[in-house]
């Protein structure tokens, strides 16, 4: 039986708190996963940070690879996550059908919630967006940034009335019950993020690490990760 660490970003948190336990009881290897904004893990995994296998976005994954941190060739595209906006359920629905649309929705909202753009790819999206807008100066003073990562989840943000408005991965908002999505970013300034498996060149047994991602790629998890908010890779 090998202990795997697993590094993986938070917008899998959800799926693979369902996913791990039945890998675990099927090879009775122990999984050890730390979550967090990919932005993060990258640079933690670049000060060093061990792990076995690690979970981040494709340019995550590109740049560790090129660090000497993930073994070349060892990466697989597990799912896909759109950026989305929410608000709290029960609350009105901004239309945000077209860029224009959601630019009012903002400028109207009381408060704005999304990551802080060094915590992961949806907030430094987020950030580009507003700047793209033309609205960043107009927004500033009543924006929360959340830290990234399972305590920054923006649907928490909108639960608890500290944002009216919220942009995150769908299956971060999915994770907060009572959180109302009302679908991707407009065309034209949308996001989808790809999530990519990989074996950490220090693994302690790089085949255990390589039956995690064999397992996470099978159809019964793949339909784990569909319900959890996430597209297939």
């Amino acid at each position: 039986m090998t202990t795997i660490r697993l590094i993986c970003t938070t917008a899998l948190k959800t799926s693979l708190d369902e996913l791990l336990p039945q890998f675990e009881r099927a090879t009775g290897h122990k999984v050890e996963a730390s979550y967090g904004p990919s932005a993060q893990l990258t640079k933690q995994l670049a000060d060093g940070e061990p792990a076995d296998a690690v979970v981040l976005t494709g340019p995550g994954i590109e740049e560790m690879t090129k660090a000497g941190k993930v073994v070349a060739g060892s990466g697989v595209k597990l799912a896909s996550s759109q950026t989305m906006v929410a608000v709290k359920q029960g609350t009105p629905r901004p239309d945000i059908s077209t860029v224009e649309k959601f630019k009012q929705a903002l400028l109207a909202a009381k408060s704005i919630a999304y990551s802080g753009p060094g915590a992961g790819a949806s907030g430094a999206h987020a950030a580009k967006v507003v700047q793209q807008l033309g609205i960043a100066d107009a927004v500033k003073e009543k924006t929360v940034l959340g830290p990234g990562g399972p305590a920054g989840l923006i649907g928490n943000y909108l639960v608890r009335g500290e944002a009216e408005i919220g942009m995150q991965q769908d299956a971060e908002l999915m994770a907060v019950p009572g959180v109302d999505i009302l679908g991707p970013l407009p065309p034209g300034i949308g996001l989808t993020t790809e999530f990519v498996f990989g074996i950490h060149t220090g693994a302690r047994d790089g085949a255990a690490g390589k039956s995690l991602g064999e397992f996470l790629q099978t159809p019964a998890a793949v339909a784990v990760m569909k319900a959890k908010g996430l597209a297939a890779g």
